[in-house]
């Protein structure tokens, strides 16, 4: 499972296949005029992602980086969470305490965690997915971009000014989750290659 998380984030970069061209300026107008365009580094896109494909696929990009983000930021909370020691009270499974699994590195807990398990959480991610893809008009077809599914949060009563500023800062956090996230996995796998993280317990 801990190749597999990282053939996960590997297959994530993988997936942005190119479509047909566009004019690089036009599309970098577009990303200056998107949430996340912030300081120190406005239109930060070293591989030009924006000038690849149509704006249906600068879209597409979008709501994969915004998902990201927000899988990110469970995720490093998460591993953080887990290795303070932090757990439920009682039992995972007849077999598993949370108590025992919040003595483990996140990983390992992981791994001990029964397939039935694992089941229902890939499952109910799953789940999530459908219905955040199923709502209304598709964002590549000019809708809104995935919302969170749970809890269900309403920003109609917010103005558009504030909103942007949220959207800035959710897009910005995640991609320090997804930086964060990425250098526990590779302190977990790779010992020392984490500087920072290195003679800590859970990595």
């Amino acid at each position: 499972m801990k190749v597999f998380a990282l053939f996960a984030l590997a297959g994530s970069a993988a997936a942005f296949a190119p479509a047909s061209k566009q004019g690089a300026s036009t599309q970098l107008r577009a990303l200056s005029d998107m949430p996340g365009s912030t300081a120190p580094i406005k239109n930060f896109d070293p591989l030009g992602y924006s000038s690849i494909g149509s704006d249906e696929t600068l879209a597409w990009f979008r709501a994969s980086e915004l998902k990201h983000s927000r899988v990110a930021m469970l995720a490093t909370t998460g591993y953080i969470v887990q290795a303070a020691g932090i757990h439920f009270p009682g039992m995972l499974s007849k077999d598993v305490s949370f108590e025992s699994l919040s003595s483990m590195k996140p990983f390992d807990a992981w791994e001990a965690v029964p397939d039935a398990g694992k089941a229902q959480i890939l499952g109910t991610i799953f789940i999530a997915e459908l219905a955040s893809e199923s709502q209304g008009t598709h964002y590549m077809k000019g809708g809104s971009y995935p919302t969170i599914v749970f809890p269900p949060i309403d920003f109609s009563g917010v103005s558009a000014e504030t909103l942007k500023v949220k959207q800035d800062r959710e897009l910005n956090n995640g991609r320090l989750a997804m930086i964060a996230i990425m250098s526990f996995i590779a302190a977990n796998n790779v010992p020392g290659s984490v500087p920072a993280l290195s003679g800590l317990d859970m990595f």
